[in-house]
């Protein structure tokens, strides 16, 4: 198996609390935690409830701490086995009990976590899984190796809180009590009740409150909230014989089905479903590697219903604490959709976007709280044409096309015009974009109203991107019967204009020009990047040539792309601390993962060399078994060792290396 470990990782308790798991509900819920079964995040927790799908995020089921009594010759007082860790904070931080001492092995079944314990000479296998489109996560224990029974009992720790929140010891007056085969949970009045039941184990009600677990990866993020308490809330106890398990269910579904196997084998046949489309559609074996990136692709995806659909369809940005975002959607769309053989989700998530333009504009997100989306981006926009280019070029849907040409005709009419945050075209073709105080970059970071890189001008990517949808509004014009002189007209205007970015002296692209200042900015960024690896480029080869290898010099780590040349003063080569910190260093530096997709394209582009691009890769394949193990992390560190940092699930970044190892694998 490419993501299985033994006691080299579950046995080191600082190496099992920095890998986390992962599993996902389709509607925007999901459960988290460490290897290790400490919580080490406000985001981590066995139900993480999506309240109103795919938002509202919140905590139910926080942990379980489990302990196994056994020698083999139950019911003669036995050995006690903890399997949980806790750290404390108080006055003097506490860690314990060190039940990661008895992890024997660690692995994932699909994107299924699973632990073996090793308690004496038996062996109990704990499995987390959750239903899909459900808010129900399902944790199984069998002994699979005995001499005889093993009485297993677990304390269930329960909250009601936005998954951004930390709790304190407050008043609430919970109601808990029996129902059939388990108990029912309301923390207080207004709250959505929820539920916990056993196939088989005694379950008890409980009403204590443990304080202080401590946060260290929010103590690390410079958090003021670095604790959180939670309410000992159930008591579970069951004795198994050598061969049985025991499953205990964690739900919002006062129905949902209590029978385990019959679950698990229902969540094991959807991700067979997936890896079967991925193989029709391209009739070679998976490797291991593209397996995990189909499965971990599909965690991303999310049901969104609107007023018109029901059935609509987004993209979470990251895991454990993004939503979903316009521009995260359209440049992940193709890998998590189209290069796994799920067109038909492409086309919903499309129709469900069309349905927020407004003033020629995608939504930048979908706040947590509220329907009001923001528009605060300048190339959400201009991505959507190239997912739309992407899903035509792979499906030839004609009857989407044209459903949407309207509406992509309607937003190059804006963008001539202009619309929101001083968004229009200049008198040399080029993009203008951008207000004080106001962010519309994918380097978006803003604190308490500072932009760290406001980019206000004409940014090198915005207007990559605007000749590419102007040149995919030619195509599709043409195909269509529409008049494409206004969009020629356009292209010959832009192509030259584009023109003013190329710095002949240093041999890159300049990456804003006509800054407030007057000045153009030359900063070495990987944004030129994109002028090369869309399907249409104003720059000419050598041009392409020449930024290519300007990036792979300064600019490529082996986990992605700095966002800023290390020689320039600005440079931040490491990313941690609090708030404001983390934030200056976010695009200063900080290496993003996602950004290898398209420089490999831009590599394959001026090269052709296959053999040589999938070495930008393989850290990236092998860091699958790092930081989120089965996903590919946000961020990296900008100096060696590049240690993972920010989401430890990043959908652009699944989607990207997933079609840049697409492309040289299927080639080999």
């Amino acid at each position: 198996m490419l993501l299985d470990f033994g006691r080299e990782v579950g046995g080191n308790l600082a190496v099992a609390e920095k890998r986390e798991w992962l599993v996902t509900n389709g509607i925007g819920g999901f459960a988290s935690g460490t290897i290790a079964n400490m919580l080490t995040r406000r985001y981590h927790g066995l139900l993480m409830a999506a309240l109103q799908p795919p938002l509202g995020r919140t905590l139910l089921l926080a942990k379980l701490d489990e302990t196994a009594e056994y020698d083999g010759i139950y019911p003669r007082s036995g050995h006690y086995y903890p399997l949980f860790v806790n750290r404390w904070s108080n006055d003097i931080e506490i860690v314990e009990p060190n039940g990661n001492d008895h992890i024997n092995r660690f692995h994932l079944e699909g994107t299924t976590p699973v632990w073996t314990f090793a308690c004496g000479n038996a062996l109990l296998e704990k499995r987390i899984w959750m239903q899909p489109g459900a808010n129900s996560t399902y944790i199984q224990y069998q002994l699979t190796r005995a001499t005889g029974p093993m009485l297993l009992q677990a304390k269930a720790f329960a909250n009601y809180r936005d998954y951004h929140q930390t709790t304190m010891i407050n008043n609430w007056q919970p109601e808990i009590y029996p129902v059939e085969r388990g108990i029912r949970l309301r923390m207080f009045d207004g709250a959505v009740p929820f539920y916990l039941f056993s196939d088989r184990a005694e379950l008890e009600p409980q009403f204590e409150w443990y304080e202080d677990f401590l946060l260290a990866q929010e103590e690390y993020r410079g958090q003021n909230d670095i604790a959180d308490d939670h309410i000992y809330a159930a008591h579970m106890r069951v004795v198994l014989q050598p061969g049985e398990s025991v499953t205990l269910l964690a739900t919002t579904e006062r129905d949902a089905n209590l029978d385990g196997h019959a679950a698990y084998a229902e969540r094991q046949a959807y991700e067979a479903q997936l890896l079967a489309r991925v193989k029709s559609l391209h009739a070679v074996a998976l490797t291991k590697p593209l397996k995990q990136l189909v499965l971990a692709a599909d965690q991303f995806i999310v049901k969104r219903p609107t007023a018109t659909d029901t059935n609509g369809r987004s993209i979470i940005a990251g895991y454990p604490w993004f939503g979903d975002w316009g521009r995260d959607t359209m440049i992940a769309l193709p890998g998590l959709t189209l290069s796994t053989g799920r067109p038909e989700v492409a086309a919903t998530v499309l129709r469900t976007f069309a349905q927020f333009v407004d003033q020629g504009m995608l939504p930048n997100r979908f706040p947590d709280q509220g329907e009001v989306p923001e528009y605060n981006t300048v190339d959400a926009t201009l991505w959507y044409f190239e997912a739309i280019r992407q899903y035509y070029d792979a499906t030839s849907d004609n009857e989407l096309v044209r459903e949407l040409y309207p509406i992509l005709a309607d937003i190059i009419a804006w963008h001539i015009k202009g619309t929101r945050y001083n968004i229009h075209m200049d008198n040399d073709g080029l993009i203008y974009a951008g207000e004080e105080g106001v962010q519309l970059t994918w380097m978006d970071a803003k604190v308490d109203g500072w932009v760290v890189t406001p980019r206000i001008g004409k940014p090198v990517e915005v207007n990559a991107l605007w000749y590419n949808a102007l040149c995919i509004m030619v195509d599709f014009a043409t195909q269509f019967g529409f008049d494409t002189d206004p969009y020629l007209e356009l292209v010959e205007k832009v192509q030259v204009g584009y023109g003013r970015y190329w710095n002949a002296e240093m041999g890159y692209c300049f990456d804003v020009l006509d800054c407030p200042d007057d000045d153009d900015d030359l900063s070495l960024r990987p944004n030129q990047i994109f002028a090369v690896s869309l399907q249409y480029s104003p720059l000419t080869p050598e041009q392409q040539r020449s930024v290519v290898d300007a990036c792979s010099r300064l600019l490529v780590t082996a986990h992605g792309l700095r966002s800023l040349s290390p020689q320039d003063s600005a440079y931040i080569g490491h990313y941690g601390g609090d708030q404001l910190t983390r934030d200056e260093a976010y695009h200063q530096g900080t290496v993003w993962s996602w950004l290898i997709g398209p420089f490999v394209r831009a590599h394959l582009r001026v090269y052709g060399d296959l053999k040589q691009a999938r070495t930008y890769l393989t850290p990236l394949i092998q860091h699958l078994t790092d930081h989120g193990v089965g996903s590919i992390s946000e961020i990296f560190d900008g100096d060696p060792p590049f240690t993972p940092r920010g989401c430890t699930a990043q959908a652009w970044s699944v989607a990207e290396v997933l079609r840049a190892w697409q492309m040289t694998e299927l080639h080999d």
